[in-house]
């Protein structure tokens, strides 16, 4: 018969031992698991953090999606180290980029502007409002004329530019690793549901931002970006920009610009 080793005796501790063992080891056990707690909790929040990447395809998809459309375009803007008083626009707008602009609010009420892209020797058609509205000018889009009290020409005006800066500026913030994407909620802007947006990039202007600080709200629905507003390297406003009853593919036609047009004053 082989020699066979006995198996070693199984040791019981005494549960007196066990509970000394354990409360000796308690702060360990204690600290550990609050560690492993954090380290979830974290993990969480990691997954839960929107992807800025999917959200500006998003953006991008709905708005290639719009022929045409009509709204109240709310604008203000820091012109000369003021931040003036917000203008309300009407306007209609139909790609490429045909637009039709009368302003509703003080002190501009009554002006109309008419730009078709290749008509009018791509010269915008305007007159004022009031008394002076029988005198109509055709004037190049950075007119000085024009550009007084603004700080782009009117071929920046629209969804399309909106998406095209806050785009291109994710992009290159993404790329660099210098983008900070901050999602708020929800938020009721102008009757409808948003998603309340905040974009950060670096506090320096030689970088070539368009500002330091994006707050944007998209449209819950239609995914379309409906507000912007933008902070300088000072953190202080200087545009907002506003679209208030957005009509998608309204159905706009060539008579919606056209100077003959009888609901017009041209």
């Amino acid at each position: 018969m082989p020699f066979l080793r006995p198996c070693p005796a199984i040791r019981f501790e005494s549960p007196r031992v066990t509970l000394e063992v354990l409360v000796r080891n308690l702060p360990r056990i204690v600290c550990q698991a609050l560690c492993v707690l954090v380290l979830m909790t974290a993990t969480g929040r990691a997954q839960e953090q929107p992807d800025p990447e999917t959200w500006f395809q998003d953006a991008e998809a709905a708005y290639a999606n719009v022929t045409n459309y009509t709204a109240i375009f709310h604008k203000q803007q820091l012109v000369d180290g003021k931040l003036h008083d917000e203008d309300s626009i009407f306007i209609k707008f139909r790609k490429p980029f045909s637009l039709y602009m009368r302003w509703i609010s003080a002190p501009d009420k009554g002006c109309e502007l008419l730009f078709v892209e290749g008509w009018n020797e791509n010269r915008a058609r305007v007159h004022k409002g009031g008394f002076f509205r029988f005198i109509t000018r055709n004037l190049e889009p950075k007119s000085p004329r024009l550009m007084v009290g603004n700080l782009h020409p009117l071929t920046d005006t629209g969804l399309g530019h909106l998406v095209l800066t806050v785009v291109e500026n994710v992009r290159k913030a993404g790329h660099a690793g210098e983008l900070r994407f901050h999602e708020h909620g929800e938020e009721t802007v102008c009757g409808r549901k948003t998603r309340r947006i905040e974009l950060e990039f670096p506090k320096d202007k030689a970088k070539g931002y368009n500002a330091y600080r994006m707050v944007i709200n998209q449209d819950v629905e239609s995914k379309i970006l409906v507000r912007i507003a933008l902070y300088d390297w000072d953190d202080h406003l200087f545009e907002n920009y506003n679209y208030e009853e957005l009509n998608l593919n309204a159905g706009l036609t060539d008579t919606d610009f056209d100077p003959q047009n009888p609901e017009y004053h041209f």
